[in-house]
């Protein structure tokens, strides 16, 4: 039989009322999750990329239950997953979140040892003497001491405490793990060790990961495939290699064209794809394809028709009319050379 997939989410939707700049700041409904789907197998690490306003940070927040879906649904290891039902409780130790800004996710009364035998605390069934063993246990795993264990979070450098946010996450040995731009809010310097222990622990604990990120030099780390967003929607999903080496949407295409690269030679030769104008209105979306306002490759059937998601080669999904012929530069392929 074949493998149940760890996570489904099918046609998920999350709609908030707002106020419409188009429309003289009339009442409006945004769309910021609009029907998506993807599996996701256990051990995987799924990439959710996409520029601010695309929907992935409330896609997040439904998977981990901090916001109700409007509808849509979703399944944890063959299993309806619905925050709302009074049971799903005992779900909450199997599915943990680490937060962009660890200084805002942690209580900052409370000394590193008491943040992370918090959730000991509230889904354990063991000794305050085992919860206390256990906290030191992970907070070794992380690469933190019986120093940093006695300080509060504003006594800690930044890697620190979000080494103290990646400890919360695991304390109860979940099986999926939502990180939401764990490394945006560190100093670069810092980025790489919190890539690292991140991809040591996904090993060591048998993590799933599903991988909130606008930086994709961090997805080409860590990430099996991609799940590209934009105004809601997934415009492509591929995995990892095959999405730097030859993206099918224009407008992934864009976003990997600014990627930095290295070698200073590569990068002074390579062409960048300048998108014309910004993210639409999010209470007012376009006709047809979401993104033709601002695509170099736009036609017609783009204004005219919505297209859908498809599957455009084995395993690769893309929502353009074009896929997968629609290539507007050879800037990816100068990333993808430079990368090996």
């Amino acid at each position: 039989m074949p493998e149940v997939p760890l996570l489904v989410v099918h046609d998920l939707r999350r709609e908030f009322v707002a106020r419409s700049r188009s429309r003289g700041l009339q009442r409006a409904i945004v769309r910021a999750v609009d029907g998506v789907s993807f599996e996701l197998a256990a051990g995987e690490a799924l990439a959710i990329v996409g520029e601010s306003g695309s929907g992935k940070t409330t896609l997040a927040r439904a998977v981990v239950g901090l916001t109700k879906p409007t509808s849509g649904r979703m399944e944890f290891d063959g299993l309806p997953l619905d925050w709302s039902r009074r049971d799903a409780r005992a779900l909450r130790s199997q599915v943990q979140m680490i937060f962009q800004d660890p200084l805002g996710s942690l209580d900052p009364r409370w000394r590193v040892h008491d943040l992370v035998r918090e959730p000991l605390d509230n889904f354990s069934d063991s000794t305050r003497e085992q919860r206390d063993a256990a906290v030191e246990e992970v907070l070794a795993h992380v690469g933190l001491d019986a120093t940093q264990a006695s300080k509060r979070p504003a006594e800690l450098s930044g890697g620190q405490r979000q080494r103290v946010g990646i400890a919360r996450a695991i304390a109860l040995r979940p099986r999926l793990v939502v990180c939401d731009e764990p490394v945006s809010a560190l100093d670069v310097s810092i980025r790489g060790q919190i890539l690292d222990l991140l991809a040591r622990l996904r090993h060591e604990f048998q993590l799933t990961y599903v991988f909130i990120s606008h930086d994709l030099s961090s997805v080409q780390k860590l990430c099996d495939r991609v799940l590209t967003m934009y105004l809601g929607q997934v415009v492509e999903l591929s995995p990892v290699s095959e999405f730097f080496q030859r993206p099918h949407h224009p407008y992934a295409q864009a976003l990997i064209s600014a990627v930095p690269i290295a070698d200073p030679a590569v990068e002074a030769r390579r062409e960048r794809i300048v998108l014309r104008g910004e993210v639409a209105d999010a209470t007012s979306l376009p006709t047809g394809c979401r993104f033709h306002p601002r695509c170099p490759l736009a036609q017609g059937v783009c204004v005219a028709e919505e297209p859908e998601l498809r599957e455009v080669e084995p395993g690769r999904w893309a929502r353009c009319h074009f896929a997968p012929n629609a290539q507007i530069a050879s800037a990816t392929k100068e990333l993808a050379e430079a990368a090996r």
